[in-house]
């Protein structure tokens, strides 16, 4: 079962890094996760979480059934259980999510923060630029905002996928989609400033010459990288949201929305296979909508 303490100690570093949970979110979670361990365990079963079926899920939480345990006792363990195997596929230790079956409770969808284009440009301006890292991190954010780009597209990045004449790049997304997304031309600017101050004077490795975005080792920065990048300016300019890389990428399509872009555009820059998955950015706040009511509609001018 040791193996089970490395994927638990990675989940515990992913609720608190990259879902920011408090301490008792995370005590929960790997509660729940711990109670599939020990049942496991009592039955002398030796598999790790990932060569766990959804048969063997379902005895567990029969098994729990059994127990007497109350319904909504039930009904939170199956949510850990799920969003431990949520964070499995997230990393890539699994393909497929054997939770993805089993009956949970019934949760709204929360939609993340927006930021403003003023606390964008807050966020961003808080870089302390006498610093190497941070000439990188201001590329990084630059091009986050600018192309609306996951953080995994954006970690990925290849120097020979920017095309700096059409202020395009080449964007491999999810199941290794290609697209192409605009780039804006203040983005542009500071790769190059970047490419030319700070990633020449890294160690040089071959098997990493295309990545844009290394850390100061000559690596690939990593996505917890980009999480702490982003958490320290908002606790720097004391911004009062809980952000993440995925929040410039919400606020990119929000912007556009807010601006009259085409809905369909933005689903093709996003990456999204259907347009339902774009259309969760399309919420604005109702300001913004009363104004857009009494500019064009003719019941609402006065």
């Amino acid at each position: 079962m040791s193996n089970w303490n490395h994927y638990i100690k990675n989940f515990e570093s992913y609720l608190k890094i990259e879902k920011s949970l408090s301490s008792n979110s995370i005590e929960a979670y790997l509660h729940d996760v711990q109670l599939l361990q020990n049942y496991l365990l009592l039955e002398k079963n030796d598999a790790k979480p990932d060569d766990l079926s959804l048969q063997d899920l379902e005895h567990f939480l029969a098994h729990l059934h059994d127990l007497g345990l109350a319904d909504r006792s039930q009904a939170r363990i199956i949510s850990g259980l799920k969003a431990f195997y949520k964070y499995l596929v997230i990393d890539d230790y699994i393909k497929e999510d054997p939770t993805a079956l089993i009956e949970g409770p019934k949760l709204g969808k929360k939609l993340p923060d927006t930021l403003s284009f003023e606390e964008i440009e807050k966020l961003i301006g808080a870089l302390d630029l006498s610093k190497d890292e941070n000439i990188r991190n201001k590329a990084m954010l630059e091009t986050l905002y600018s192309s609306g780009l996951r953080v995994t597209e954006m970690i990925n990045l290849r120097i020979s996928h920017i095309y700096k004449d059409v202020e395009f790049i080449r964007v491999i997304g999810k199941g290794n989609k290609e697209r192409l997304v605009p780039i804006g031309s203040e983005a542009i600017k500071h790769i190059d400033i970047y490419l030319d101050h700070v990633r020449n004077k890294l160690p040089q490795y071959a098997k990493y010459s295309d990545i844009l975005f290394l850390n100061r080792r000559g690596a690939p920065i990593s996505r917890v990288m980009v999480f702490l990048v982003i958490k320290k300016l908002a606790e720097k300019i004391g911004l009062n949201k809980s952000i993440s890389p995925h929040t410039f990428r919400h606020s990119f399509a929000t912007h556009l929305i807010e601006g009259g872009a085409d809905l369909r555009a933005i689903q093709q820059m996003l990456g999204h296979a259907s347009i339902t998955t774009t259309e969760i950015y399309t919420h604005l706040d109702q300001q913004y909508l009363k104004e857009s009511l009494s500019m064009h509609h003719p019941r609402f001018k006065k």
